[in-house]
């Protein structure tokens, strides 16, 4: 390491800079008001290193994917100041790109896992000797000709994957816009549709999950929802089962096809203003999870009238609670517009050919990020 790099270690000592930085594993060395929402550095940042544009930091904090921490490059500013804990340094050679790319690959974990003993990792920080750092070896190409076509393609790699990321987040924009128009009486353009008004209470009925513990979840037996599979892996639509108990619960917890299922609490109100459609039969339902079942509208409508319409209506009515929580008397009292069956149909349609262009753009995205992952590893020995 030390052959084509140095280490910085000049001090924030006239204020230079006041952007504080941290490195994200994902996102790269970024100002810690953007990532965290705050600043976590202290208020005089004097003694931090001062990082220019271009140098590089070691995070030794380790994260799921990331055993043995980040190696990133200041690209966003033309300087920040950084914690001490971290370990700067600047190139003395190769191409800036490649090395770039190649600390991206995580090749370099191995010499990392050679100078960091075991069990030195204290509260997620690992034990790694500045010294030792630097005298890591690394497997490079000294032809800079190489060097550049590696940096080149895999740069190349990256930006179509920001586009791609960018369209999945714009589509999902977009059909956010979508839902709210079609579901507002003032905005929906589909013609001879039937507005009616009610509570939603008036509309169908309410049931409690199924009062079952963690310890009833065993690997076989009847599918079983929980809470937080709600958000992680259901999102709007329920349409597989990754959790499972031997519990025999009375048959009005079973789920039918059509159901919308709201939790009960959560860590924020926004949580709880979150629903989701049952696509599938049979499915016991966890108590933290309110039932709603109707014949008056589809569950799948229900659910968007839910997350896109009235969704701040629940969260104000879990707002200020000692603990984040909404009973189902409390949304039946909610009024909502709902459209006629026809146009219930209709909107569907739409909803799920957006959802499917979505659905088909994350599977895109996923298969760049996975080809990005096989040629790190395989573009460097």
């Amino acid at each position: 390491m030390s052959d084509f790099a140095e280490r910085v270690t000049r001090k924030n000592s006239n204020n230079e800079t006041d952007l504080p930085l941290t490195i994200s594993s994902k996102d790269g060395l970024v100002d810690q008001i953007s990532y965290f929402n705050k600043t976590v550095a202290s208020k005089d940042m004097s003694g931090y290193y001062l990082l220019r544009n271009g140098e590089y930091a070691y995070n030794k904090s380790y994260s799921v994917g990331y055993d043995f921490g980040s190696i990133k490059r200041l690209d966003r500013y033309p300087m920040g100041a950084l914690s001490t804990l971290y370990i700067c340094f600047a190139l003395k050679k190769y191409d800036t790109d490649f090395i770039k790319v190649y600390f991206d690959s995580l090749k370099w974990y191995k010499e990392i896992y050679m100078i960091s003993a075991e069990g030195a990792r204290n509260h997620g920080l690992l034990n790694v000797p500045t010294d030792e750092f630097f005298a890591t070896k690394h497997y490079l190409p000294e032809n800079a000709a190489e060097q550049r076509k590696i940096a080149d393609f895999l740069i190349a790699l990256d930006r179509r994957i920001d586009a791609q990321q960018s369209l999945v987040d714009n589509l999902k924009k977009y059909k956010r816009g979508v839902v709210r128009t079609l579901l507002s009486p003032d905005s929906c353009c589909i013609e001879e549709t039937t507005w009616t008004t009610a509570k939603i209470g008036d509309l169908g009925s309410f049931t409690k999950g199924a009062p079952l513990s963690k310890a009833d979840i065993t690997p076989d037996g009847t599918p079983f929802i929980l809470y937080g599979e709600l958000y992680t892996t259901y999102h709007e639509v329920i349409n597989s089962v990754i959790r499972r108990t031997k519990a025999q619960p009375e048959k009005q917890y079973y789920s039918h096809v059509g159901d919308v299922i709201i939790p009960t609490s959560g860590e924020t109100p926004e949580e709880i203003s979150t629903a989701a459609c049952v696509m599938l039969p049979d499915i016991i339902l966890a108590g933290d999870l309110n039932i709603f079942r109707s014949s008056k509208i589809d569950g799948r409508i229900m659910s968007y009238i839910l997350n896109h319409i009235v969704n701040g209506q629940i969260a104000r009515i879990a707002q200020g609670k000692s603990v984040v929580h909404i009973q189902a008397s409390e949304i039946s009292k909610i009024e909502i517009s709902y459209p006629d069956y026809n146009t219930q149909c209709k909107m569907i349609s739409v909803f799920e050919t957006v959802g499917a262009r979505i659905k088909s753009a994350e599977n895109e995205l996923t298969y760049l990020r996975t080809m990005q992952k096989a040629l790190l590893q395989q573009l460097f020995i």
